[in-house]
């Protein structure tokens, strides 16, 4: 597991074939696009079509907010790729962040690894890495995922991610 389970990221390739990067990393408002299909625990499967899609595509996620920094808060996505070959886990940060230290992930206090910011927009930083097999065994069978973001390279902020409904979820996402 370790550094490799996260190292892989998925941004050349597969973010072609996945979704734009904002259709499904933005915190559900009354003007966001997507419709709540299903909720599993603490995650929600929102569906939409893509402009120039023919099909609708869903994602599982979950939004989050730090308990001690209300204005930092992440969304939290997971999807497939249009052509189902592969699962993106994807991850919205504030603008702010320090792009170089990354996103960490622990679960359940195990450290996982890094994923590294690949792109940023006006809404946000996005982190994207392909969700392997090993973890999202983890994503699971654990309790708790903690993504953690730096605003120096002392200050990381652990924001924490309710792993509850998870796997019922996953398994739903069409």
């Amino acid at each position: 597991m370790g550094l490799s389970l996260l190292s892989r990221l998925a941004a050349i390739g597969l973010a072609a074939a996945a979704l734009p990067f904002s259709a499904f990393a933005q915190t559900q408002q009354p003007n966001t696009p997507g419709t709540v299909k299903s909720n599993h625990g603490a995650w929600s499967i929102v569906c939409d079509q893509p402009a120039g899609a023919t099909t609708e595509q869903c994602a599982l996620m979950q939004n989050v907010i730090a308990e001690d920094r209300p204005e930092v808060g992440l969304s939290v996505v997971v999807l497939k790729t249009a052509d189902r070959k592969a699962k993106i886990l994807r991850v919205l940060a504030p603008l702010g962040v320090l792009l170089p230290n990354g996103l960490g992930l622990n679960v359940d206090g195990k450290d996982i690894g890094r994923a590294y910011f690949v792109r940023c927009f006006n809404d946000g930083c996005y982190a994207e890495v392909v969700l392997e097999d090993e973890l999202l065994k983890t994503f699971r069978s654990g309790a708790t995922a903690t993504f953690i973001v730096f605003q120096s390279p002392e200050e990381g902020i652990g924001i924490p991610v309710d792993l509850k409904g998870f796997g019922e979820g996953y398994d739903a996402l069409p």
